[in-house]
C-alpha cells in the first residue's frame, strides 16, 4: 500500500495538513498520478547529489509525458492542458537548479509521513484522557451552540411566516369591515360588532406575534454573542497559537475546516437576520400602530446583528500558512531578499456571494514607521504579483482562498546605513506582511485586515541559522503578532519551555526528538548545577549571541542537525546515536560495561558540527579505561558512512596488529547486528586470491577508506601518553594491514 494511498483514508484534518505541503511549484497533480514512481526513488541523496537530481528530474518529465500520452488515449483534453501546463512550470523552476526540486520533494514526502505517524498515536492514544475528554466535551457543547443559533434563527423564519399570514389576514378583514360599514348593505350592528371583536382578537394576537418574533430575534442574537466571543477569543485564539508552535517544529496545526465551519453557520445564521429584520420592515410599512415592538426595537436589532457580522468577517480573515520559501520550508518565517516565498490567506466566512468579490492586497511593513519601531530597520518593496482575488477553487476543500506564490523581497538601498543606525542585527529585526481587502454589501462595507507573523529577513543564507533562531525565540514567549521591537529587551525563557522547543527542531526533520537524557546534558551546558529546575531561565544572549568555543550554543544545535540531516540521518531515527551525553555521564554509562562496549555522542567543541565514539577497555589491573576518536564532521562524512566508519575503525593492538575495539554499541547489541544494514556492503567470507598477482579473482584488489589510531607498543596500557607512530612505525603498520584491503588510511592520535 502506498504511503498516497494511505494518506488519503485519513481524516479530513490530517488531510488539510497534506494539502499545506503542496503549491504550484510541486502540484499535487505530479503527487497523484507519479505516486508509486515519487515514492520508489531516493530523493534524500538526490538532495544532495547534483547529477543524480537532474537524472531524476528528467526522468519526473518523462514520467509525464507517459501520463500525457494515457490522457490522449482517454481523450481527456483537460488533464492535457493541465499536464502540459505543469511540466513548462518544473521546467521554468528546476530546470537550471534540480537540487531544489528534490529537496522539496523529499521534505513533502517526510511530511507526510510524519503526517502519517501522528494519525496512527492518535488512534492508538487513549482518548478517554481527562485532558482529551475535556477538549472534546468543549467541542461538542461549541458544536451544539452553534447549530442552536441555525435551528433558532429557521424557526424565527417561520414565525416572520405565520406573522405574514396573519397580518395580511387582519388587514383584509379590518378593510372588508370598512367596506361594509360605509356601504351600510343591510349588515346588522351585532354583525359589525362580532366582526370588530374578530380584528381586535386578531390584532392582539398580531400584536403578540411581533413581540413574540423581536424577542425570538434578540435571544438568537444573545446566543450569537455569546457563541461568536467562544469563537475568536478561544478557539481562534488557541489555533493561531497552535499555528505559531507548528511553525517552530511543533505539533501540527490542527486543520482549520471545523472552525471554518462553525463561523459559516454563524455568519450564515446573522446573515438571514438581518434579512428578517428587512422582511419586519416591510411589515411595519404595511402596518404599524403606537408601540408597535417593531418599530421600538427594529434599529437596535440591525445595528446589533451588523455590528456582529462585521466582528465575525474581520476576525475570519486569517494567514492560514505563514509565509516560506519553498527551499526550506520547515523554516518559514526566515525570508531571503531574492528568493521567491509563498504565503497563503483564507476567510473563515464560506459565502458563496463571496467568492471572486474579495481582491486581497499585500504591503510589507505596513504600520511601521521610525516612531513605533526602532530606528535603522532595513525597508524593502514586494516584487511579483501583490494582488490576488479570494476565490473557492485556490484549495482542495473548497474554502475561499487565496495563495500568493511567486513574490519576493528587495531591500530599498536608500535608507541609509543600518549598520551605524540600528540597534538590533539584522536576523533581530522582525518584519511582517499585512493583507487587506474590503467587504461591498448593499448598506453595509467591512475593511478586512491580516498579517503574517513576525518574520526575519535575510540577504545572505549563512545568516539563515540564526534568523530562526530569533523566529524561534518569539514564538515561543509571545503570541503578540506585532510585536516587531521584541528583540529590544527580550524576555529570558524557561528551560521547561527552550528544552521542549529543543526537542521539536530534532522531531520536525527526524523521527526523534530529545529524551529527557539528552536534554539534561543540554540543560547543563545552558543553566549548570540548576539544569534540573525546570523554571530556570535562559538569556536570549546565553543562547544565541555568547560563544562557546568561538560559537553559540544555537549554532552548535544547528552544525549537529546538519550533521543529522545529511550523514546520520538513519542512525539517529533508529536510537543508534545517544548524541548529547557529557564525558562524567559517559563514564559512568560505560564504567561496568564488557570491553569493547562503546557508544556515540556529539562533539562538545567542534564549530561545525562533529560525532564521535568512545569505547571502554580493561588494563591489566582490570581498571576500566576510556578512549575516544578525534570527531568526524561532515568533511569526513562526506568521503565515508559513519557506520563504515565503525566498522573498519582500527587501533594498534599488542605486537602492532591492528585490530577494531568496538564490539557492542551500549548498552549491550553486538556491532554488526546494530550497523549491519548499513554498511555500504554486507560482511562477506573472504575471496579467493590471484597468488601470482596479488589481485582479486576479477582482476582488481577491493579498497577501502578506514580510520586508524596508532599507539607504540610500549604504551598501549597508558592511553594518556598515546602519540602518534614515526616513520618507521607507519611502515609496520602498512606490513600488518594487507594492501588488498586497504586505500587510504587516515590516521588520528589519542588525545594528550
Amino acid at each position: 500500500m502506498t504511503q498516497w494511498y494511505q494518506l488519503q483514508q485519513l481524516e479530513s484534518k490530517y488531510l488539510e495538513q497534506v494539502d499545506q505541503l503542496y503549491d504550484d511549484s510541486f502540484p499535487m497533480e505530479i503527487r497523484q498520478y507519479l505516486s508509486q514512481w515519487i515514492e520508489s526513488q531516493d530523493w534524500e541523496l538526490a538532495a544532495t547529489n547534483d547529477s543524480l537530481a537532474t537524472l531524476r528530474f528528467h526522468d519526473l518529465l518523462s514520467q509525464l509525458d507517459d501520463q500525457y500520452s494515457r490522457f490522449t488515449l482517454e481523450n481527456n483534453f483537460l488533464m492535457q492542458h493541465n499536464i502540459r501546463k505543469i511540466k513548462r512550470n518544473l521546467q521554468v523552476h528546476f530546470q537550471e537548479d534540480p537540487i531544489q526540486m528534490a529537496m522539496i520533494i523529499c521534505s513533502c514526502l517526510k511530511e507526510e509521513e510524519k503526517t502519517l505517524d501522528m494519525a496512527k498515536k492518535a488512534d492508538q492514544d487513549n482518548i478517554g484522557s481527562t485532558q482529551n475528554t475535556a477538549m472534546v466535551e468543549k467541542q461538542k457543547e461549541l458544536d451544539y451552540s452553534v447549530r442552536d443559533i441555525k435551528n433558532r434563527v429557521q424557526e424565527t423564519e417561520q414565525r416572520i411566516k405565520s406573522l405574514e399570514d396573519l397580518q395580511d389576514e387582519h388587514d383584509f378583514k379590518y378593510k372588508t369591515l370598512q367596506s361594509r360599514e360605509h356601504e351600510s348593505s343591510g349588515t346588522t350592528p351585532i354583525e359589525i360588532r362580532r366582526e370588530e371583536i374578530i380584528i381586535r382578537n386578531m390584532f392582539i394576537e398580531l400584536n403578540m406575534k411581533r413581540e413574540d418574533v423581536v424577542s425570538k430575534i434578540a435571544e438568537a442574537l444573545n446566543l450569537t454573542e455569546q457563541v461568536q466571543t467562544a469563537l475568536i477569543t478561544e478557539e481562534l485564539v488557541e489555533w493561531k497559537r497552535r499555528q505559531q508552535i507548528a511553525c517552530i517544529g511543533g505539533p501540527p496545526n490542527a486543520c482549520l475546516d471545523q472552525l471554518q465551519t462553525w463561523f459559516t453557520i454563524v455568519a450564515e445564521s446573522l446573515q438571514q437576520v438581518r434579512q428578517q429584520l428587512k422582511k419586519l420592515e416591510e411589515l411595519e410599512q404595511k402596518y404599524t400602530y403606537e408601540n408597535d415592538p417593531i418599530t421600538r426595537k427594529k434599529h437596535s436589532l440591525e445595528d446589533r446583528a451588523q455590528l456582529l457580522f462585521r466582528s465575525l468577517l474581520q476576525s475570519s480573515f486569517v494567514v492560514e500558512r505563514q509565509p516560506c520559501m519553498p527551499t526550506h520550508p520547515q523554516r518559514p518565517l526566515v525570508l531571503k531578499t531574492g528568493v521567491q516565498f509563498t504565503v497563503k490567506l483564507r476567510l473563515l466566512v464560506k459565502l458563496h456571494e463571496l467568492n471572486y468579490q474579495l481582491r486581497v492586497k499585500g504591503s510589507f511593513d505596513k504600520d511601521v514607521n521610525e516612531k513605533s519601531t526602532v530606528k535603522g530597520f532595513r525597508k524593502f518593496n514586494i516584487l511579483g504579483t501583490s494582488t490576488k482575488v479570494m476565490n473557492m477553487e485556490e484549495s482542495t476543500n473548497g474554502s475561499l482562498a487565496a495563495e500568493f506564490r511567486h513574490l519576493q523581497l528587495k531591500e530599498q538601498k536608500n535608507t541609509g546605513s543600518r549598520t551605524s543606525e540600528g540597534p538590533l542585527i539584522v536576523t533581530e529585526e522582525l518584519h511582517s506582511i499585512s493583507f487587506e481587502t474590503q467587504l461591498c454589501q448593499p448598506g453595509l462595507v467591512i475593511d478586512l485586515e491580516t498579517s503574517s507573523l513576525p518574520l526575519v529577513v535575510i540577504s545572505n543564507v549563512s545568516q539563515l541559522p540564526s534568523g530562526w533562531a530569533s523566529i524561534l525565540w518569539y514564538n515561543m514567549l509571545t503570541n503578540e503578532p506585532k510585536n516587531l521591537s521584541f528583540f529590544l529587551t527580550p524576555p529570558a525563557a524557561r528551560w521547561s519551555q527552550l528544552s521542549e522547543v529543543l526537542s521539536w527542531q530534532f522531531s520536525s526533520v527526524t523521527k526523534r526528538g530529545l529524551n529527557s537524557e539528552q536534554l539534561t546534558m543540554l540543560g547543563e551546558k545552558l543553566l549548570g548545577p540548576n539544569a534540573s529546575n525546570p523554571e530556570g531561565l535562559i538569556p536570549w544572549t546565553k543562547f544565541c549571541k555568547e560563544n562557546v568555543n568561538e560559537k553559540s550554543f544555537w549554532l552548535w544545535i544547528e552544525g549537529i542537525l546538519e550533521l543529522i540531516k545529511r550523514h546520520l540521518l538513519a542512525l539517529w531515527n533508529d536510537g543508534c546515536i545517544m548524541g548529547f551525553v557529557s564525558k562524567e555521564r559517559e563514564r559512568a554509562l560505560l564504567n561496568n560495561k564488557r570491553p569493547g562496549t562503546f557508544l556515540l555522542r556529539f562533539s562538545e567543541s567542534s564549530r561545525e558540527g562533529a560525532i564521535t565514539f568512545t569505547w571502554v577497555e580493561m588494563s591489566h589491573n582490570d581498571e576500566p579505561q576510556f578512549h575516544a576518536v578525534e570527531p568526524y564532521t561532515k568533511k569526513e562524512l562526506s568521503a565515508v558512512s559513519f557506520p563504515d566508519i565503525i566498522r573498519n575503525y582500527k587501533v594498534m593492538a599488542a605486537e602492532n596488529i591492528p585490530e577494531n575495539p568496538l564490539r557492542f554499541l551500549h548498552p549491550d547489541i553486538p556491532k554488526d547486528n546494530a550497523f549491519g544494514k548499513y554498511y555500504s556492503r554486507p560482511t562477506e567470507p573472504s575471496e579467493p586470491m590471484d597468488v601470482d598477482n596479488d589481485k582479486r579473482s576479477n582482476g582488481y584488489m577491493r579498497t577501502e577508506l578506514i580510520s586508524i589510531s596508532e599507539v607504540h607498543p610500549s604504551r598501549l596500557q597508558s592511553p594518556e601518553n598515546l602519540c602518534p607512530m614515526s616513520p618507521d612505525e607507519y611502515g609496520e603498520l602498512q606490513r600488518f594491514i594487507n594492501p588488498a584491503e586497504i586505500n587510504t588510511v587516515m590516521c588520528s592520535t589519542y588525545p594528550n
